[in-house]
């Protein structure tokens, strides 16, 4: 109870508990982003990767809990400092000078909460099935058995103009929040020196632009058919 009535009650301790889980969130965007780019790759690639996976069980149940533990602290404790902030200043400034490098911070809530929307929307198409149900369901023959035809899935999923133009959309508010994130997640943990800010303001702007050219690329070349489920025209 003191711990929760001290640290957690206190600004440092939630910028923390944000700063903490928003590290395991971006590396496990970066892991997300590496093992779906296998669709540039032939289809046993990307299919075997889904297999491992699946095959894992309670270990790949495990890292499922611990992300979803991390991503609604996350939530929660950026949401709670965001209206803090704001009722800790409820009247705006008469004039805003805004620079390009602090757009991204203006709106870390609004970027975070549509972001939030993306997220099960992206779990009832991929991992669940519930959306678009008929790929969900595609098996590919190995030998005497079947698995899950993941490669085809992501194909026929993005080929529908809207679900790769609303991933798009994501991808771009996702680089947004991830610049303003990755420096936030440093400044906390007091890399915010004249000599440290610099380098971490660079690794935060690369780091959004790898993931943002990384995850586009992949609806990007399917619409425009550079991949295609094989024997298609």
């Amino acid at each position: 109870m003191d711990f929760q009535a001290g640290y957690l009650r206190s600004s440092i301790g939630r910028k923390t508990i944000v700063a903490i889980t928003g590290i395991i969130l971006f590396g496990f965007v970066f892991v997300h982003m590496l093992g779906n780019l296998q669709i540039f790759q032939e289809p046993d690639k990307i299919n075997t990767y889904a297999e491992f996976l699946h095959n894992l069980g309670g270990l790949l149940w495990l890292a499922r809990g611990i992300l979803i533990v991390a991503f609604a602290l996350h939530v929660y404790y950026a949401l709670k400092l965001s209206l803090e902030n704001k009722k800790a200043r409820p009247v705006g400034y008469v004039k805003e000078s805004t620079i390009q490098a602090t757009l991204s911070s203006r709106y870390m809530a609004l970027t975070g909460s549509v972001l939030l929307a993306f997220v099960i929307y992206h779990l009832l198409h991929f991992t669940l099935g519930k959306i678009q149900p008929e790929n969900f369901a595609l098996q590919e023959t190995i030998g005497d058995r079947q698995r899950h035809d993941v490669y085809t899935m992501v194909i026929l999923g993005f080929k529908n103009v809207y679900v790769s133009v609303s991933y798009i959309v994501a991808m771009t508010l996702l680089a947004f929040h991830l610049r303003h994130g990755v420096t936030s997640v440093f400044q906390t943990l007091g890399f915010n020196t004249t000599f440290w800010a610099p380098k971490t303001n660079a690794f935060a702007i690369l780091y959004a632009l790898t993931i943002f050219i990384g995850n586009v690329s992949m609806p990007v070349a399917i619409l425009l058919n550079f991949v295609k489920v094989p024997g298609a025209q």
